[in-house]
């Protein structure tokens, strides 16, 4: 007997319990083998909380148009919203397939690197070196937490395409920091 149908019937006897009259099992419910998810679990909360993390960025993002005329600050913000907007619409992609819930228990979820709705309310009140300096001190810290993200995923991760989008953070992360690092 191979172990597959072992377990349905150690599943099936240990869910069905056995009837008071005697030891004989009582009817189990029809199981049907189910094909396994792709996604593990290390996939699953990399897909939340990126989705989360990216979300919540954008609207700090929306902001130096408004609030600097500097060029680094407005290169830097320009090429992380286009690859944060990218990654986004292939993690909503990923969420789906996955089956995950609508409900995203890390929106809002304080951690290292998660812009707060107070920080792009701070940094709508600034103008000029203040606004840029606050600006791109929480991209940076949103591209380094995201990057070690991406790190777990890739050493934890299961399913291709979720690892594949990680390796691709991990690149735009280093090219987007190492401008930071040459501004400053």
């Amino acid at each position: 007997m191979n172990a597959f149908p072992r377990l349905v019937v150690i599943a099936a006897l240990a869910l069905g319990g056995c009837s008071a009259t005697g030891n004989t099992p009582q009817s189990a419910p029809a199981t049907s083998p189910s094909i396994p998810s792709p996604f593990g679990g290390t996939d699953l909360a990399w897909i939340e909380i990126n989705i989360a993390m990216d979300e919540q960025l954008l609207p700090l993002l929306d902001l130096p148009p408004k609030r600097t005329t500097d060029p680094s600050t407005l290169a830097l913000t320009t090429q992380v919203k286009a690859f944060t907007q990218a990654e986004l619409g292939l993690l909503k992609q990923l969420h789906t397939r996955a089956g995950l819930p609508d409900e995203n228990p890390h929106e809002g979820m304080p951690m290292p690197g998660m812009v707060t709705p107070e920080q792009v309310a701070e940094a709508s009140q600034l103008a000029g070196p203040a606004f840029d300096e606050t600006v791109t001190k929480h991209i940076k810290a949103h591209l380094e937490q995201s990057r070690n993200l991406a790190r777990s995923e890739e050493k934890s991760g299961t399913e291709p395409q979720t690892r594949q989008l990680a390796l691709q953070i991990l690149r735009t992360r280093e090219v987007a920091l190492s401008t930071i690092e040459t501004a400053n």
